[in-house]
């Protein structure tokens, strides 16, 4: 039977001779309210406008670190951020946040963003997610790692901060549906597929074509968008209620072992998501 639908001031940074970065540690205050796990995020400016807007948003983020021209270090006077001013190109910095952020908000052009990121790219299930403000802090673009880094998240939360325009490009965000590679993962669920078996699904999901959602486990908060569920997505409470030859794809939250002759059967249809032992269904259709 189908199921009901979900309703949807630290010191600044002085340059010396021969230096090429230096730190300062925010205080102790902003250091003890940042969660372990939190995001590392870093907020990067290289020019004086850029710098005025970086030091609106680092304000609204105490615990994010900042990165910037020395020659425009002070901008950033009086906050409580850690400041990283460097001496010499900003291309050298990109390893090093690569390596230790988890989102990168740059103040910087949309192009010169893409060459400074395209040597240090690798997969997107590891790389920062990047985003993009212009100079005048009108718009936001998450460039990198919008959908599974985050950075789609982080441009609307960065919007929202400074007043600006989040421009989303990523279809399922647009599409106001559900993201196939990372629904669920606030609720701890695990997808189990392969990954032609994700992009394939997903692109099910994004041109309207009817999706069967079966939920046999795991907690019904899973559509957090504010919008209603779409019409192409149809909910079942089991497996065996689903007419397979009626959809283009089928998303099933479930313990149950899925037998190999079902994968075969489905071919690349079948995305499985594995929720918590102890995240038992709650009310059908419940509000996120």
């Amino acid at each position: 039977m189908t199921a009901s639908q979900p309703s949807s001031p630290a010191n600044l940074p002085t340059a010396t001779a021969g230096a090429t970065t230096v730190v300062t540690t925010a205080t102790s205050t902003t250091s003890a309210s940042t969660s372990a796990t939190d995001p590392r995020v870093c907020i990067v400016a290289i020019t004086k406008h850029g710098a005025a807007q970086a030091a609106k948003l680092a304000a609204a983020l105490p615990q994010a670190q900042v990165c910037t021209s020395a020659k425009f270090a002070e901008a950033f006077a009086g906050l409580p951020n850690t400041v990283k001013a460097y001496d010499g190109a900003l291309r050298d910095q990109i390893g090093p946040l690569f390596a230790e952020q988890d989102q990168l908000v740059f103040f910087v052009s949309l192009g010169a963003v893409v060459r400074l990121i395209a040597p240090h790219l690798r997969d997107k299930d590891v790389d920062p997610g990047v985003i993009v403000v212009d100079d005048a802090g009108q718009y936001v673009i998450p460039v990198l790692s919008g959908h599974v880094g985050g950075a789609n998240e982080w441009s609307e939360r960065v919007a929202d901060l400074i007043g600006a325009t989040p421009v989303l490009t990523t279809a399922s965000d647009v599409g106001k549906t559900i993201p196939v590679d990372i629904l669920g993962r606030h609720l701890g669920w695990r997808v189990e597929a392969p990954k032609i078996n994700i992009t394939r699904v997903s692109a099910h999901v994004v041109n309207g074509e009817p999706i069967a959602f079966v939920q046999e486990a795991g907690s019904r908060h899973w559509w957090t968008r504010p919008t209603p569920l779409p019409g192409n997505v149809h909910l079942f409470d089991h497996f065996k209620d689903v007419d397979l030859s009626r959809f283009a794809a089928v998303l099933w939250v479930t313990h149950a072992p899925v037998a190999p002759t079902l994968w075969e059967q489905l071919q690349e249809r079948l995305v499985v998501y594995r929720p918590p032992e102890a995240n038992q269904p709650g009310t059908p259709g419940a509000a996120a």
